[in-house]
């Protein structure tokens, strides 16, 4: 390494060493901790970098149970039926299912490396310099969500099973967007204003986030002029079938609230599940779809019902929750025979009882269609991706690794894995490869335009009326390789969807070696990705 800083500046280098010693000098509790070694303590924040990650799967739960109440909120539509002259009520769905996927999945699975990007963008107020630390785990977890998810969700389908994308338009839109997004952001910071970023062109890429929904919906509704001239086939009525959703399922892993919601749900199966969030080899509540038919019943008897029950049960659900939190013995631990089995179980509730605590406070998501439950889950993911950003800087100066390097591999892995457990679950479950294909695609859009946006149109704003300049980006150079690396390495694993889809049929499943094939495959393009950004951050090429 020593010929790499013969090469640097050496006032960038002086400067460099200055801040190492000022960040090695902190700490993130107690000031005892800088008498510790460097690569214990390294260690000791590592584990604490992987706990955080281990509490925002927990909070995701909760966050998706949420985001379903949202989703299966309808509405009273009054008709008059034109031969008995007598009205009829029925209630339809308030969310559209491309937007659903595009805002509520994609957005909320994303809010993680979001918030992250938001909370470094607010700790660089007063720098004239954009932080890095946002960026890099955005354009990362876009990597991450492109390559190893679509692994997973590859195999994941059983052996011989083929799932494919039934509404190929809104793909295609989907997929323009994601892909201009990197275009984009590489002509802002190499071809328009090279290594700054001014208010108009951040203003533009969160404007652009609208563009994609407008698109979008164009598409799935199939307006003129706007949308592509497509045929949607095979698009089932119901997002979950049935025999898919109906399977049981006793606890949310790592967020286990069964009764809470067996009092609310099993008196009524109709409960919207567009998601397929919740697995169904038990890890999650029984949940189905709401059938065409059943939303047009006049009466809708079964609706009202519950939720009068709802109502009644609200405080007793919030106090279950309490209750639930410090259960750490399930049904499925109670009937181990292993005691290594069980022993491991129990040390796993026991990993997770704090956690499960904190997040008993979030309101029931019965409250309020859900709002009041999404609002607190989102607060309680920016309070630990603040513990993440601290953990990372301290990382970076007690290892030397670079925190850049950091942010685009174990920030990115880790603020992915809701990302992750909502494809995985929806190539399970779902009989076509929508959403699970549309919330990779989709996240990947909404890293940049609202990820990147955001803390850059807050960054900029605050540097035009402070310093009447626009805002610089010190690592531009980095960042600009990551995103042509990314983008190349994007369209071979494009090209293999499409080549799949063309050979096989489907873009998911197959048979077995196909699949395993192509899983190595997407591994092989991440670990590229990774090795050629990590090498020029160290300047090495």
């Amino acid at each position: 390494m020593a010929w790499v800083h013969e090469q640097l500046p050496g006032n960038i280098l002086e400067a460099y060493n200055i801040s190492v010693r000022e960040k090695c000098e902190s700490y993130l509790l107690f000031s005892g901790e800088t008498s510790l070694g460097d690569g214990f303590r390294t260690f000791l924040y590592f584990l604490g970098l992987a706990y955080c990650f281990i509490g925002l799967s927990a909070i995701t739960a909760r966050f998706f149970q949420s985001m379903e109440n949202v989703v299966k909120h309808t509405r009273k539509v009054v008709e008059i039926d034109p031969r008995s002259n007598t009205e009829i009520i029925r209630h339809e769905r308030v969310w559209n299912y491309t937007i659903a996927d595009i805002t509520l999945l994609a957005f909320g699975t994303s809010f993680p490396q979001i918030s992250l990007a938001i909370i470094d963008s607010i700790q660089n107020l007063g720098s004239r310099y954009a932080g890095g630390l946002g960026p890099g785990t955005l354009v990362g977890s876009a990597a991450f969500d492109l390559f190893p998810i679509h692994a997973v969700c590859v195999v994941v389908p059983k052996a011989g099973e083929l799932k494919k994308i039934s509404d190929v338009g809104v793909w295609l839109v989907e997929l323009f967007w994601s892909f201009w997004a990197y275009v984009w952001l590489y002509i802002i910071l190499e071809v328009w204003t090279p290594n700054v970023i001014t208010i108009w062109e951040a203003l533009l890429t969160v404007l652009q986030f609208g563009l994609l929904l407008i698109h979008a919906y164009a598409q799935d509704k199939q307006w003129p002029y706007l949308s592509l001239p497509l045929p949607r086939t095979e698009r089932p009525e119901d997002w979950v079938p049935d025999e898919a959703a109906s399977r049981k399922q006793d606890k949310i892993a790592g967020d286990e609230c069964s009764e809470l919601f067996q009092v609310g749900d099993t008196e009524n199966g109709n409960i919207v599940d567009i998601f397929s969030i919740h697995s169904g080899d038990g890890s999650g509540p029984v949940y189905h779809s709401i059938s065409g038919s059943e939303v047009a019943e006049p009466s809708n008897e079964h609706f009202q019902k519950n939720i009068i029950l709802e109502d009644s049960h609200l405080l007793s659900l919030w106090k279950q929750q309490f209750v639930d939190a410090f259960t750490l013995e399930s049904s499925e631990s109670r009937k181990l025979d292993n005691i290594y089995l069980w022993v491991a179980r129990i040390f796993w509730q026991l990993l997770l009882l704090p956690w499960r605590f904190l997040f008993a406070f979030v309101p029931p998501p019965h409250i309020a269609h859900g709002w009041f439950a999404f609002i607190c889950s989102l607060i309680f993911i920016s309070g630990i991706a603040y513990i993440v950003t601290k953990l990372t800087d301290l990382i970076s100066c007690t290892s030397g690794i670079n925190s850049y390097v950091i942010a685009f591999t174990a920030l990115a892995a880790g603020t992915s894995w809701p990302d992750l457990v909502a494809s995985k679950i929806a190539a399970e479950r779902q009989t076509t490869a929508d959403s699970a294909i549309a919330n990779i695609i989709c996240s990947n859009s909404v890293n940049i335009y609202m990820g990147i946006g955001i803390p850059w149109l807050i960054d900029t704003t605050y540097n035009f009326i402070a310093y009447r300049e626009p805002l610089g980006v010190q690592n531009a150079a980095g960042l600009s390789f990551s995103l042509l690396v990314f983008f190349c390495t994007s369209i071979c694993c494009i090209g293999v969807l499409v080549l799949r889809r063309l050979t096989l049929g489907a873009e998911l499943g197959g048979p077995k070696i196909w699949a395993h094939l192509t899983c190595v495959y997407f591994m092989s393009l991440w670990i590229i990705f990774v090795v050629l950004s990590s090498l020029k951050v160290y300047g090495i090429i």
